[in-house]
């Protein structure tokens, strides 16, 4: 068998692509004909193409998953079947990844193939919460609810990431700007500073000795020294940001800082509780859900702890409150919430509550967080610049007095 993309005009004069596997492309063509669509166009198109055009163009950001759910929600509440609603999709994306994998998913659905498997293959654009919400709904018959539920999460995930990228803007501009002109001090004004001295017969102080053999090797090894910061920081931000063990290093460090910690806790917190809410509304089986809640909390501490509790507490008989309440990585309050919610039958939406609640003290947290962040940058920043002044200063005083 091999893979075949059409284009084909529709009996209502719509324009349609899709893929399908045939024999040849006169199968293809009887396909078409005895659904009543007028082909314009067919072409042989192997897997390894299909996977070189969804490797190599962009990625599929937030915002394209959104539109994808809450399109697929509205066109089946409205009672449109989920074949033209995927052509609809198809016709008005512009990323040409989502289309792929769209293109990819039609031909699975005329194979008679689940509909959330095409979405399992690609890990790398749908978390393990994005597939198993699709397959829940498929199961249930509640497609549409569980499309509009994932918009919601993806909605809220991504208000989160601005909130916290908006919140380090400041510091990051300070940390940057700061770096520059320490870094044109050291490597311009410093060396041309030590020529002065290094001409007179003053006896300059140590740690003006140190500053100034800094400021002429940087000057002597300017581009060198230029090139491997910059090989560092790409390097560095490499690995902490798009490795599993560098993001798992990252956040164990962040997770261990006055301030800083209380914010990863919460954010932790706050995921924990919303994609668990949202997988226990979607009846997904309670160990599942907590072993997908566990890998997609982003803290380490809650993902063990978690996973404790599925394994080591519900495999072996406790509920769910007794399972969490054996472990210390969660706020008393929470393990409270859940114990109360969960002999009251009101688990999902106590869960609910608790998310938007850690939403709010999140904000907080941030304003606390770069209320801390920014003294210690500008006490920091403004130590080393007192000790190259110190460093200028000194040996001038030293000169003159000589006179």
């Amino acid at each position: 068998m091999k893979k075949f993309r059409y284009t084909a005009n529709r009996s209502d004069g719509r324009l349609m692509t899709g893929d399908i596997d045939a024999a040849s492309a006169d199968q293809v063509l009887t396909y078409l004909r005895g659904r009543d669509l007028q082909p314009l166009s067919i072409s042989e198109l192997s897997t390894s193409i299909l996977k070189k055009d969804i490797s190599f163009f962009s990625s599929i950001s937030e915002m394209d998953k959104i539109f994808l759910c809450r399109h697929l929600s509205l066109m089946l509440r409205l009672g449109t079947d989920l074949f033209h609603a995927l052509e609809i999709l198809i016709e008005d994306t512009d990323n040409k990844v989502l289309k792929s994998i769209l293109l990819e998913i039609q031909s699975s659905l005329e194979r008679g193939q689940p509909f959330y498997l095409t979405f399992a293959n690609y890990p790398q654009h749908f978390s393990p919460v994005f597939v198993n919400l699709i397959e829940a709904g498929e199961a249930a018959g509640t497609l549409d609810e569980s499309f509009e539920n994932l918009a919601v999460i993806l909605a809220k995930s991504d208000d989160l990431r601005k909130k916290i990228r908006g919140a380090l803007i400041y510091p990051a501009i300070l940390t940057i700007g700061s770096i520059s002109v320490l870094f044109f001090l050291v490597s311009f004004a410093i060396p041309r500073i030590a020529t002065v001295f290094s001409e007179t017969t003053a006896e300059i102080p140590f740690f003006s000795r140190i500053v100034f053999a800094i400021g002429n090797f940087f000057s002597a090894y300017l581009l060198i020294i230029l090139l491997f910061f910059i090989a560092l920081g790409t390097g560095l931000f490499y690995f902490f940001l798009k490795t599993p063990t560098g993001r798992l290093f990252f956040l164990h460090i962040l997770s261990r800082i006055p301030v800083i910690k209380k914010v990863v806790l919460e954010i932790g917190i706050e995921r924990f509780s919303s994609t668990l809410s949202s997988l226990l509304k979607a009846n997904v089986p309670i160990i599942r859900s907590l072993e997908i809640t566990a890998n997609s909390s982003g803290n380490e501490d809650i993902k063990n702890s978690v996973l404790r509790v599925a394994h080591e507490g519900i495999n072996k008989g406790l509920t769910l409150g007794e399972a969490f309440k054996r472990e210390k990585s969660f706020p008393n309050t929470v393990t409270s919430l859940i114990v109360i919610s969960e002999r009251a039958g009101r688990l999902e939406e106590v869960l609910h509550s608790l998310s938007s609640f850690y939403e709010s003290e999140i904000d907080a947290s941030l304003k606390a967080m770069i209320a801390f962040i920014e003294p210690v940058l500008l006490v920091i920043i403004g130590a080393v610049v007192a000790l190259i002044a110190l460093s200028v200063i000194v040996p001038i005083y030293q000169l003159v007095g000589q006179f």
